[in-house]
């Protein structure tokens, strides 16, 4: 498969990027999702709407510093401002865009804000809220995975063409960027240049170039689909809502083996596996590890603490 999608939808003054809308959608599935757990435990949705900010707040700002911290830690010195602002100034000033987020830091974050919804809005414990957003957020990832494909970003690995799902991201390569294909084809237009080495039998050497890849992203959201129905399932038809840290241990273990068995075939992000001591794994997996282990944890402490 050729995988060169349209951006978003072009309203003529501004673009609707879908990667956008697949993070607006995480979001707004996941408040509906909650509305209705604390419609069942007797939590007012006011008390939502605050933990849906301070979610929101904390996803966006844990992924970017763990990406920072985890993926490119010398923008602490050579361009700090690029950290949390949608520009860079290396090379001189100009717009990026926010790019460069790490699910990692994001589940970090999310988990220490949870610390704070628990003492100051919900007065719930902490695993009482943890068991019960790891719900929508399972099911946000599977958006997040999708926004990630639309994106053209993080893909897999070379790969041969009857690989299952094997795609050529036009747009993804690293020798393929708007000024690249724009050079190439001697036409202006970035986007109808890809349209042309994608369609345009005069533009195949380039097309042919262009290798085929394992679609990780679409793998990682295909698998998380289930992630989110088990433990729906085992929150609204089980008791296991009731054995504190349960459904959150599951969380960990599998959303993240996942992510683990997936970067096998994901193209290095770079990080701290390209030292030596730490190139046996990707930098996803080594960070992976911890989480899987906490959850674990977290199940067999379950089976003992009851509510």
């Amino acid at each position: 498969m050729i995988w060169n999608p349209t951006e978003g939808i072009d309203l003529g003054f501004f673009m609707i990027r879908f990667y956008s809308l697949t993070w607006v959608a995480a979001f707004a599935f996941g408040w509906y999702i909650m509305k209705y757990i604390f419609i069942r435990e007797n939590e007012s949705i006011e008390k939502l709407d605050k933990l849906f900010v301070y979610t929101i707040v904390a996803t966006m700002l844990g992924a970017r510093l763990g990406h920072v911290l985890f993926y490119q830690p010398e923008l602490f010195s050579q361009d700090p401002l690029s950290i949390l602002l949608p520009i860079s100034t290396q090379g001189g000033l100009h717009f990026t865009g926010f790019s460069g987020l790490a699910s990692h830091g994001a589940a970090i974050a999310i988990i220490l804000t949870m610390y704070y919804i628990k003492e100051k809005i919900l007065k719930r414990p902490l695993l009482w809220i943890l068991d019960r957003i790891v719900i929508p957020v399972s099911f946000g990832a599977i958006f997040i995975r999708l926004g990630n494909f639309f994106n053209s970003e993080i893909y897999g690995k070379p790969t041969h063409e009857d690989s299952f799902l094997a795609m050529k991201f036009i747009k993804g390569e690293d020798n393929l960027t708007p000024n690249d294909v724009i050079q190439a084809t001697h036409i202006s237009d970035a986007s109808q240049a890809y349209n042309a080495i994608a369609k345009d039998p005069q533009f195949k050497d380039i097309l042919n170039a262009i290798p085929y890849r394992y679609p990780a992203q679409l793998y990682e959201a295909i698998l998380y689909i289930p992630v989110f129905i088990l433990l729906f399932y085992l929150y609204w038809k089980t008791d296991a809502r009731n054995k504190s840290g349960l459904l959150f241990g599951i969380f960990l273990v599998l959303l993240w083996s996942i992510r683990f068995g997936v970067e096998f075939v994901k193209e290095s992000q770079g990080g701290f596996e390209e030292y030596p001591m730490f190139n046996s794994l990707s930098t996803g997996q080594w960070l992976s590890i911890p989480f899987i282990i906490l959850g674990f944890y977290f199940i067999y402490k379950s089976q003992k603490n009851i509510n």
